[in-house]
Order: structure tokens, then C-alpha cells, then sequence
């Protein structure tokens, strides 16, 4: 993925495409669906589903060639998303509220055990690029997301005090903070912060019409 086009495209329910980049490698698997209301979105039930989202994420060098996709791999990979998704809601509730986040034990449980099998791998060829080692297997790409995760939350350069939610009512995608300043309120102006200005302009003008 070039670094102009970092990020995933996703779609509004009209039907309007815009790009949200959460930050981190793990966080670009939860907008795949989800428990709950978030299973409307969901996209990893199928192996074309996963293959798409790892073309689309940001692992690199692209082109992971995994073999053939089972129903016990989809519903790992939908596992892990589901418990790095209360992870880091625990983080950006907590952070927004003050106070140290209460991280669900099952959540770290299903993290530590994918972190634990073997990650991809990446070698170096003749011509001096990089390349998948072959061998590549989905418990490798969830180790990879795993501990993906576990730097962000805990490592030497922690971003988890920077987790944030969407500050839309109605808008619930998580992300970790990268700008200078660290005052990111919208999973993406073109979305969610438009829609901020519009209400703002229109709260403004209907009470200046009022005066």
C-alpha cells in the first residue's frame, strides 16, 4: 500500500466511500464487523472477505500468499477481532473518562495466545526487496495483528493513551491518535467531521434566524 493511500476505504450507508486510517495495523481489522450491532458490517465470513482485507490493510509487502481459507481460520481471525475490539474500546473509554482501563481478561486471553504462535515472516531478495517467506499460514497473520496490538498498548513507544472513538454520537470506530498535537476527534474529516460543521452551521444559522 502506498503511502499515499495508507488506510481503508470504507463506505457510508448512502453509499459514499471515504478513507479512515485507525493507525495501527491491529486496529485496521475491527471495522471488518463485529458482536451486536456491528455484525451488520461484518465481512470476515468468507475467505474472500479476509483475502480482501489483507490486500487492503497495511502489511507489507503486499501480496501474502496464504493457503486455502477454512471456516476454523475465519472464525479465529473473527476472535481475535472481536477481542481487540473490547481491548480497545477499554482503552478509549478510559482514557476519555480519566481513569485506567479495565481490559476484559477473555479479550487479553485470545491476544496472548495468537501472540504466541509463530509471526509472519519477511526475507530479503536478490534485488534487494523484501518478500513473504513462504510457509505463510492465517495463525501467522494473527500472531503478526497480536503483536501488532501488544506494542501499541504496552510498548516502548505505547500510542495507548492516544486511543480514541469517533467523538460522532453515532459513529463508533476506534483509532490511535498519530497527529503532533493529539486533538483528532473524527475517524476522518471527510466523514464524520463534515457532518460536524454542517449541524454546526445549520445549529448557527437557524439561531441567528431566531435573534
Amino acid at each position: 500500500m502506498s503511502e499515499s493511500a495508507i488506510g481503508l476505504a470504507l463506505h457510508t450507508p448512502e453509499g459514499r466511500t471515504f478513507r479512515f486510517d485507525p493507525g495501527a495495523l491491529c486496529l485496521e481489522l475491527l471495522p471488518t464487523g463485529g458482536p451486536g450491532p456491528l455484525a451488520r458490517y461484518e465481512v470476515l465470513d468468507t475467505p474472500a472477505g479476509l483475502l480482501d482485507w489483507v490486500a487492503a490493510s497495511r502489511l507489507a509487502p503486499p501480496g501474502l500468499p496464504l493457503p486455502p481459507v477454512g471456516e476454523r481460520d475465519l472464525a479465529a481471525v473473527r476472535e481475535l477481532r472481536d477481542a481487540l475490539h473490547a481491548l480497545t474500546a477499554a482503552h478509549a473509554h478510559g482514557h476519555a473518562e480519566g481513569r485506567a482501563p479495565g481490559l476484559p481478561a477473555v479479550g487479553l486471553a485470545v491476544v496472548n495466545a495468537a501472540a504466541a504462535e509463530p509471526p509472519l515472516a519477511m526475507r530479503m531478495t536478490a534485488s534487494g526487496q523484501r518478500e513473504w517467506v513462504p510457509g505463510a499460514s492465517v495463525a501467522g497473520l494473527l500472531s503478526t495483528i497480536a503483536r501488532d496490538a501488544i506494542d501499541l498498548f504496552t510498548g516502548p513507544y505505547s500510542a495507548a493513551g492516544r486511543i480514541r472513538e469517533c467523538g460522532a454520537h453515532d459513529c463508533y470506530l476506534l483509532f490511535v491518535d498519530t497527529s503532533r498535537p493529539g486533538r483528532r476527534r473524527w475517524c476522518a474529516m471527510e466523514r464524520c467531521g463534515n457532518r460536524h460543521k454542517v449541524r454546526s452551521h445549520r445549529a448557527r444559522t437557524e439561531t441567528e434566524g431566531e435573534a
